[in-house]
C-alpha cells in the first residue's frame, strides 16, 4: 500500500470515528442542478475507480446501498469504469428506487454509432430505459473536441438521444485542459458540465513569497471553465475535490469538501472505497456550510503553491477506469 494510500485510509477512518454519521431523516442538502430544474444531493456516489476497489460484488451492492440509504441521490458512472462493471453494479443496487436516484453515465466513444451502441448496453446494465444524464466523457484537447464536434461524432448522437428521450440531459466531462473544456460550453447546447475542482487546482499568474510559477502551469478549470458554465446556467458537478488522495494530510477533510462546494457547484462527485468514507463525507455533507471567500483564497493559495504543478502533470494523463 502506498505512503498516500495508507493516509488516506488513516486519516479518514479517525475523522469518521470522532465526527460520526448525523443524518436528517435520510436526507441531504441539495441544490437545483442549472438550467436542467433537477434537484440533486451535495454530494453524489462516485462509480469510478474508488468504487471498483469493492472487488467482490455484494460488497459494492452493500456500499451503494449504505450510500442511498444515508440520502446520497446522484450516481455518477461509466461505461468505461470496468468496460461495464461499475454501471452493471448500479443497476442491480437501483432496483425499486430508480425514481429516487439521479443516475449519469458517461460516454467515452467518439464515434456516433459506437457511442449509441455502447449506450445500449448502459441501458440494460443499468435496468433502465432512460437515464437522467449522459456526459461525454473525458473531453483531453483540440484534436479531441474535434473528433467530438465532427460529423456523425458523439454529440450529434447525443443531441439525437435527448430528442428521443433516452437521456434527460446532456454533458461533458473534463479533467485535463480547461481552456478545451471552456470552448465546448461555449459552443455547443449542452445541459451540465462535470470539471475538476478543488483548491490546489486555482490557477496562479505570478509568484508570491518564494514560490516559483512553473511556465507549463496552466489555468483552472475554476477560473476558466466554470464562469463560462455559470454563465449559460449549465448544472455544474464537481470532481477530484481531494485531489483523489494527493490532498489529504494537507488540510481537514472538511475543508477540501467544503472548498469545492462552496463553488457555483451542485453536487461533488467523491470516490468512496469503504463504508466508513461513505459515513464521513455523508456527514460532512450534512454540516457543510459555505466557507468565506478570504478563507477559501488563503486555503487555495497554501495548497496551489505545494501541488498544482505536480496535479496538472498527473491530471493531463489520468484515466480514471
Amino acid at each position: 500500500m502506498s505512503l498516500t494510500r495508507r493516509r488516506f485510509l488513516e486519516t479518514t477512518a479517525l475523522a469518521g470515528a470522532a465526527a460520526g454519521c448525523k443524518t436528517a431523516n435520510g436526507k441531504l442538502p441539495s441544490r437545483v442542478l442549472g438550467r436542467t430544474g433537477a434537484r440533486v444531493t451535495i454530494l453524489a456516489m462516485g462509480g469510478g475507480s474508488r468504487f471498483l476497489m469493492y472487488k467482490e460484488e455484494d460488497k459494492a451492492l452493500e456500499a451503494l446501498e449504505r450510500a442511498f440509504g444515508l440520502g446520497i441521490g446522484y450516481m455518477d458512472t461509466a461505461y468505461n469504469y470496468g468496460n461495464g462493471v461499475s454501471e452493471e453494479r448500479v443497476g442491480k443496487a437501483l432496483e425499486g428506487r430508480r425514481k429516487e436516484i439521479f443516475v449519469a453515465t458517461k460516454i467515452g466513444a467518439r464515434d456516433g454509432d459506437e457511442a449509441r451502441r455502447i449506450l445500449e448496453g448502459s441501458l440494460k446494465r443499468l435496468r433502465t430505459d432512460q437515464v437522467d444524464l449522459i456526459h461525454i466523457h473525458s473531453l483531453t484537447d483540440e484534436e479531441d473536441l474535434a473528433k467530438v464536434e465532427a460529423k456523425g461524432g458523439v454529440l450529434e448522437t447525443l443531441y439525437k438521444l435527448r430528442d428521443e428521450k433516452i437521456t434527460r440531459f446532456i454533458g461533458v466531462t473534463s479533467h485535463t485542459d480547461p481552456g478545451v473544456l471552456a470552448q465546448a460550453l461555449e459552443r455547443h447546447d449542452f445541459d451540465c458540465t462535470q470539471m475538476a475542482l478543488n483548491a490546489a487546482l486555482v490557477g496562479m499568474t505570478s509568484g508570491r513569497g518564494k514560490m516559483v510559477i512553473n511556465p507549463d502551469m496552466k489555468p483552472s478549470f475554476e477560473s476558466i471553465a466554470l464562469p463560462v458554465a455559470t454563465r449559460k446556467n449549465l448544472g455544474v458537478i464537481a470532481m477530484k475535490v481531494y485531489a483523489q488522495e494527493d490532498l489529504i494530510g494537507q488540510a481537514p477533510l472538511d475543508k477540501l469538501l467544503a472548498y469545492s462546494l462552496s463553488l457555483p457547484v451542485a453536487t461533488a462527485v467523491v470516490g468512496m472505497p469503504q463504508l466508513g468514507f461513505i459515513e464521513e463525507n455523508v456527514s460532512m455533507a450534512q454540516a457543510f456550510r459555505p466557507l468565506e471567500a478570504a478563507e477559501m483564497k488563503s486555503l487555495s493559495d497554501e495548497l496551489s503553491s505545494r501541488n498544482k504543478a505536480a496535479l496538472d502533470r498527473r491530471f493531463s494523463r489520468h484515466a480514471d477506469a
